[in-house]
């Protein structure tokens, strides 16, 4: 059973706008959280494209969506193809290009996919070594821990992971597949204690979190397809139209503040000048200066939810 548990639901879809006869794009659909109250806000004429990569969540949403499916498309994509998803529905398109009326990208690996031990996104349960978000994709996380370079090993597991031992790490990794190759999730979890010192195991919650999370984020490119994503957002917005962001690490809400505050309007005159000369306007406005952070109550239910941050910006 795909279950879950969707964070910021209400904030972010409230922070969108709904209108009934709107175009909205859920670029990561999950378990269908956000797209299921999304489409309860749409009339008959209106238009939820939900995007996902992974058949088990397409699959559960044929059911989570049922009422709604006069009013949404489901897609199996990579949000980073987002403009070519909408430049095949004539509905998104105004004068031949994109135009849509709010877009939400919720990151990061769904509450199912770390809960199937068989997709090897865990460190609490021994599986294959995996992570493809998209199965049908070739890269796995059995193929770098086996094949890649240490020092490209280490280079994702500092950038990614903001792991402090990442060299020690994939140098235990480098000498353990000598041996053999490394096959399962329970492994590589006793390689990378290995990697790390006692004392700093012993603080900072699981010492594997940092090195899972790296080596997902590489094997599905996440950063980068969230680049794109979020560029390819802002030209497929109508004005008025609002991109609402769920992060849950630094490296993600890092990508958005920066590509929000790069994007926003800004005049730079001198303050003492009576009206703006310049003419530099940006394409968005922040909609929230500082991001939304889950209420206590959330927090209770839903533990998962304690580093998820919302950031909404309108196009103008």
């Amino acid at each position: 059973m795909f279950h879950h548990v969707t964070v910021l639901k209400e904030e972010s879809v409230e922070g969108l706008h709904i209108k009934p006869d709107g175009v909205y794009v859920d670029c990561t659909m999950g378990g269908a959280g956000h797209s299921s109250l999304i489409a309860s806000k749409l009339g008959a004429n209106g238009l939820l494209i939900a995007l996902d990569q992974d058949d088990v969540a397409l699959a559960n949403a044929q059911t989570v969506l049922a009422p709604y499916l006069d009013r949404v498309k489901i897609v199996k994509s990579n949000f980073r193809d987002l403009e070519h998803v909408l430049m095949n529905e004539p509905r998104a398109l105004r004068d031949g290009k994109p135009q849509v009326d709010g877009i939400l990208f919720d990151l990061g690996v769904s509450s199912p996919q770390l809960d199937d031990g068989e997709r090897g996104f865990s460190y609490h349960q021994d599986a294959e070594l995996d992570m493809r978000m998209d199965r049908t994709t070739e890269l796995t996380a059995k193929t770098i821990v086996n094949e890649w370079p240490p020092e490209r090993i280490a280079k994702i597991l500092f950038e990614y992971g903001e792991e402090k031992f990442s060299r020690r790490i994939a140098g235990v990794i480098a000498e353990a597949r000598t041996k053999g190759p490394i096959e399962t999730t329970g492994e590589l979890v006793e390689l990378i204690k290995e990697g790390i010192p006692a004392a700093a195991r012993r603080t900072g919650g699981h010492p594997a979190k940092r090195s899972f999370q790296a080596l997902r984020i590489a094997v599905n490119d996440e950063l980068g397809a969230f680049e794109e994503a979020l560029e390819q957002s802002v030209r497929c917005l109508a004005p008025e139209g609002r991109v609402a962001v769920i992060t849950f690490h630094s490296l993600e809400d890092r990508i958005c503040k920066q590509f929000f505050v790069k994007n926003v309007e800004k005049c730079t005159c001198p303050p003492a000048f009576p009206m703006c000369v310049c003419n530099k306007s940006g394409d968005l406005k922040l909609v929230t200066r500082k991001p939304i952070m889950p209420s206590e109550h959330e927090l209770e239910v839903n533990q998962r939810a304690r580093s998820a941050k919302l950031r909404i910006a309108e196009k103008l």
